[in-house]
């Protein structure tokens, strides 16, 4: 693909001086394939919105998403070659789609998604949509998304998931060195600092860690894969189960330290519109398989070294998000899986590594096979 103009020179000397902040950016777009919850963001944070800024997110279909691939500016062979090693040490770190057998059980299947609306995410792989057309039912993260009225009133149970309720607000929590360049963010999103003090800051962060163009296609009535396939599902008569509960996602997000939800928003505000380049990468590199290059593409691109405290607050995400959930998924499967026949479509993030949901499945006595 080709690059941008955004890929000049001066801009790479833009991203080599701010090395070492990308990694809670990365993080924030990652939620795309690491949990459904970003859809509830998404859901509630438009909700809550001046009416301004819902309507500027919903009004048409908006421009098209013009991100270019970050792969193709890595060139040099050092770097290549760490990538590599990287993704190649990350077990089952490639395929989207995984059989799973388990003696006298008829087989069921493992999908790994992308939450998003592209249409070159939509459209199943062929083997993927193969599987699906065979299975007997379909096993998603969470079926509360499906009914976005019953997902928003579930979440209003727990209004401190969303909202400050203690007197904190989210000016007095943001760096004094960065409050006008957020001010100045949601002011271009029609959202005055004054109107959305009281929100978490991940809700805002979630609409920030997405371009304008999926924003729109979402607010103009587009599915995500995951609710793209509930519905064939549905239409087909197969019965559809969830592993989590919307509560249970969100909570997770949550727990995760203020300062590192602050911190999450200020950088993904501070992308703008090169939030497309990484999410195009994202999408490339998915639609590949290469589930374990995501990552080390995106700080190899991004000039991003990190640091120590970048480097804790991702460790922390990842366990939350990813790993924790990981084991709660794999405990739930079991019963699901019990008659085969399922599919199961879950982010393709709690896929790979040791703490990955195949290996938590091997580890119960299930074999897995990657299907190309």
């Amino acid at each position: 693909m080709l690059i941008a103009n955004f890929l000049l020179p001066q801009t790479l000397d833009l991203i080599d001086r701010q090395a070492g902040r990308f990694a809670d950016r990365i993080a924030a777009a990652l939620c795309v394939i690491s949990g459904l919850s970003v859809l509830v963001f998404f859901g509630l944070a438009l909700a809550m919105m001046p009416a301004r800024a819902s309507d500027s997110v919903a009004a048409g279909p908006g421009p098209a998403c013009a991100g270019s691939d970050l792969t193709t500016i890595l060139t040099d062979p050092a770097v290549l070659a760490a990538i590599e090693a990287r993704a190649s040490a990350t077990i089952n770190g490639k395929g989207l789609l995984w059989k799973i057998e388990k003696d006298g059980l008829p087989a069921s299947w493992l999908f790994g998604t992308m939450h998003v609306t592209d249409p070159r995410v939509v459209s199943l792989p062929p083997a993927a949509d193969a599987a699906f057309n065979e299975s007997t039912r379909l096993v998603i993260e969470t079926t509360e998304v499906l009914d976005p009225v019953k997902a928003q009133a579930a979440l209003m149970k727990r209004p401190d998931l969303m909202m400050f309720t203690d007197g904190t607000s989210l000016d007095t929590l943001i760096p004094a060195e960065d409050l006008a360049m957020v001010e100045t963010a949601l002011a271009g999103r029609g959202m005055p600092l004054a109107s959305v003090r009281l929100m978490k800051p991940w809700m805002l962060a979630a609409l920030f860690a997405m371009p304008a163009c999926e924003l729109n296609r979402k607010g103009g009535g587009a599915d995500i894969l995951d609710i793209d396939i509930a519905r064939r599902a549905a239409a087909a008569g197969k019965p559809v189960e969830g592993l989590e509960t919307i509560e249970e996602q969100i909570s997770a997000m949550a727990s995760l330290p203020i300062e590192d939800h602050v911190r999450g928003l200020v950088e993904a505000m501070r992308i703008g519109d090169r939030m497309e380049d990484v999410f195009e990468t994202m999408i490339s590199l998915y639609t590949r398989g290469e589930v374990a290059r995501i990552m080390p593409v995106l700080n190899a691109a991004l000039g991003a070294q990190g640091d120590a405290e970048s480097a804790a607050a991702y460790a922390a995400f990842e366990e939350k998000m990813i790993n924790a959930r990981n084991r709660i998924m794999a405990e739930r499967l079991p019963p699901h899986l019990a008659q085969g026949g399922a599919f199961v479509a879950i982010g393709a993030l709690h896929l790979p590594g040791e703490s990955g949901v195949i290996e938590e499945l091997r580890r119960a006595g299930y074999t897995l096979t990657r299907v190309d």
